[in-house]
């Protein structure tokens, strides 16, 4: 053993790049080996198995870089296609065959953080994002050196069977460095994140997720283990996940009609295609603001915010409603409805 080695124990020790620390204790043992001292070797590597030996713990009030998200047990439905692919990631980590970057991508309001969520409250696991508040610093070079940090902080940590890391909105960190219009500076900063994603530790579970995809640097992407597009959903898709939200607060609201005929004929027709998230929203504030005597009140209120505020009575026969159906909408009575649509007068 070299006076480098202790130099090095040290300095990883002091870091908390427990990855760094495991790997000069591995090269020791070998040296050791090698000059055929094998009982020392063999003691030092049983020590770097035993779980409470060698890896600095982290708390809370110790982390720089990432901080803790609540999870609660609100789901956000998403389209069958998605739902297998996070299915099939959900049973890679359970295998741990260290498959561990996931990369989600797609438009804002698709459920890519949402779903990172999920994923760590199925597999019973803390989620940890990172802080980029206090990673990106607008001294020149401190970022590079806050990036170092922050996988040293990752890598140290003692218990990654039992947490989950999220870098949300990757963009705002690395950009495409082969961009003209980029800077010198996050060119850098692309390439230190490059080297320490390389570095992670193999036990850690890192997901990442980014509005733009097409921008993030091609090298960073083939990093990642899995790239899941969240935009992969139809209108059909749409009908399905507004009748999951539905009776899902339907649990918490039992007054509210469960009628998934009407519904999914609400969303068939509204006048742009929401993201899931947009959906839930307006489906969750429609709920709210109904009225609790009349478990319908939010139909119409919905049919008002994401098809036509102003309610007329052709237009919702064209679009297939029928007069019971019409009358929901509106509160205007069966009888008159059919009266108006035949051109009646009252």
């Amino acid at each position: 053993m070299k006076k480098m080695n202790v130099i090095n124990l040290i300095k990883y020790y002091t870091n908390k790049n427990d990855l760094a620390f495991r790997k000069e204790s591995e090269e020791i043992a070998k040296d050791f080996m090698n000059s055929g001292d094998s009982e020392l070797a063999e003691y030092i590597m049983a020590l770097l198995t035993n779980e409470n030996v060698w890896i600095p713990q982290l708390y809370e009030n110790e982390l720089a870089y990432l901080k803790k998200e609540t999870i609660n047990n609100e789901p956000l439905p998403l389209p069958e296609a998605i739902m297998n692919d996070i299915s099939s990631i959900i049973n890679a980590i359970c295998k741990n065959v260290f498959v561990n970057k996931f990369l989600f991508y797609g438009k804002p309001g698709t459920g890519k953080t949402e779903a990172v969520k999920q994923i760590a409250r199925i597999l019973g696991r803390s989620l940890y994002s990172v802080d980029f508040s206090a990673l990106i610093d607008s001294k020149l070079g401190q970022t590079q050196k806050n990036i170092v940090a922050l996988f040293n902080e990752i890598n140290s940590c003692k218990s990654l069977d039992k947490i989950i890391i999220l870098l949300d909105e990757l963009d705002a960190l690395v950009l495409d460095r082969t961009n003209s219009n980029d800077l010198r500076e996050m060119g850098r900063v692309t390439s230190t994140f490059l080297k320490e994603l390389d570095n992670l530790n193999p036990k850690a579970i890192l997901f990442a997720t980014t509005n733009l995809y097409n921008n993030l640097d091609k090298a960073i992407i083939r990093r990642f283990d899995a790239k899941i597009s969240f935009d992969r959903y139809k209108l059909e898709d749409l009908e399905d996940v507004g009748e999951q939200i539905v009776l899902y607060y339907a649990k918490k609201f039992p007054y509210i009609d469960k009628n998934s005929r009407l519904l999914k004929k609400i969303i068939h027709h509204m006048n742009s295609i929401l993201s899931p998230a947009e959906l839930k929203n307006e489906i969750k504030t429609s709920i709210a603001f109904s009225d609790p005597d009349d478990g319908q009140d939010y139909f119409k209120r919905l049919y008002k915010k994401i098809c036509y505020e102003n309610i007329d009575l052709k237009l919702l026969q064209e679009q297939g409603f029928t007069i019971r159906e019409i009358e929901v909408l509106t509160g205007v009575s069966k009888s008159k409805v059919a009266r108006e649509l035949k051109g009646g007068k009252e």
